[in-house]
């Protein structure tokens, strides 16, 4: 699952290497701009892809929201997350689905370990939110919530996002985490390689996600303080492989 915004060139590559894996792909096109979407739904024609469209930008959780429901009526039970931008090596996969299937209940989750391309803000940045997830949680049982690259059990996730909606922007990869995390699904973290790609654009707004990060970590940690008896008494250790 590769939800795209923009994208088209990077995630092309995305999509070729996912289908030189024999991985089927479901392509979510969060309202991309013309020449963008026209190159998406030409992957969608050659038969590489089950694309998804969004007739305006709604944001990243969004447009995984969309792709696990379309992956759940294709009849999958997984799905496997990556971002468009050819941040992550599509070649790692088989290892994060090797885990997956090793334990089919849990989620699969990569933490960087970043090459040189890193800028130092952002790597230095992550960690307040790693600190608010922690306290959240109670734990460390969550290497890192916001890395892109990882496995869903399809319905849990779609379980708990009907019973509490997350956030549907750059906020989202943290709040399901963390929301699986107090639904008691096991959290199996994996390094995986993320890099830079020169020229690679982002889409993180600085005002607006971070006031849509804050409200969250707001948000879920007064869930946290109402559930703080059972999440202090189902302490568990940190799954890494």
């Amino acid at each position: 699952m590769v939800p795209v915004y923009d994208h088209a060139a990077a995630a092309a590559r995305v999509v070729a290497a996912l289908d030189a894996l024999s991985l089927p792909c479901v392509v979510v096109d969060d309202g991309s701009e013309a020449r963008a979407a026209a190159s998406l739904a030409r992957l969608a024609v050659a038969g590489r892809v089950e694309l998804v469209r969004h007739a305006t930008n709604r944001g990243k959780g969004a447009a995984v929201i969309s792709g696990l429901r379309r992956a759940a009526e294709l009849g999958f039970t997984h799905a496997l997350q990556i971002d468009a931008d050819g941040q992550h090596d599509v070649a790692e996969a088989p290892t994060l689905l090797a885990a997956a299937a090793a334990d089919p209940e849990a989620v699969v989750t990569g933490y960087p370990r970043y090459d040189a391309s890193v800028p130092r803000g952002r790597y230095y940045g992550r960690y307040a939110t790693h600190v608010w997830v922690w306290i959240n949680t109670l734990s460390t049982r969550i290497v890192d919530s916001m890395c892109g690259f990882r496995v869903y059990p399809i319905a849990p996730v779609l379980a708990l996002i009907a019973r509490e909606p997350p956030g549907e922007r750059m906020d989202f990869d943290i709040e399901i985490l963390v929301r699986l995390d107090w639904a008691g699904l096991t959290i199996v973290n994996l390094p995986v390689s993320v890099r830079y790609p020169p020229g690679a654009t982002s889409h993180f707004r600085l005002l607006r996600d971070n006031a849509l990060i804050s409200w969250m970590h707001t948000r879920l940690f007064f869930g946290m303080l109402a559930r703080l008896p059972r999440l202090l008494g189902r302490q568990r250790p940190r799954r890494e492989r």
